[in-house]
């Protein structure tokens, strides 16, 4: 039985060919996480205009949780980087959702969530992050809407 590291590395891996599949210089950290003292993303990828720093999750269906040390790790080093912070989540039999850490749901404990039905209706989509579409919401056809009277 695979263990969840196996899992998640080879989350992280299938992120890096699609942002590589899609245009983005990409690179996987050698070693993320716990592995090491540094505030190192799981991947790094810019294609010129946008460069991102990503702390990359996957789960089959339960929320997501994210530790507060590392949410900050990942802020920290974007920033000094130059880089957009981002966390990207992935549910088994959907695509990857991507999040500022600013607009992520905050436990009691100060840690971070993501729960798919969140992903799925608020996240930006692969297609959005790479430049390919914008997704619009209700809210801005009301805004709209307001203005034609």
């Amino acid at each position: 039985m695979p263990n969840s590291n196996d899992k998640g590395s080879r989350r992280e891996r299938e992120l890096v060919n699609k942002l590589d599949a899609n245009g983005f210089a990409v690179m996987k950290a050698p070693a993320s996480g716990s592995a090491t003292e540094r505030d190192l993303p799981d991947v790094l990828a810019g294609n010129g205009e946008d460069f991102y720093a990503f702390e990359a999750k996957a789960s089959a269906e339960k929320p997501i949780y994210l530790d507060e040390e590392e949410v900050e790790s990942l802020c920290y080093f974007s920033t000094a980087f130059g880089a957009k912070p981002r966390i990207a989540v992935r549910f088994d039999r959907e695509d990857w959702y991507f999040f500022d850490p600013e607009d992520c749901y905050r436990t009691d404990g100060g840690n971070y969530r993501v729960k798919k039905e969140t992903a799925l209706a608020e996240g930006t989509d692969f297609l959005e992050l790479a430049g390919d579409s914008k997704r619009l919401k209700l809210a801005d056809f009301e805004r709209d809407d307001a203005g034609d009277d």
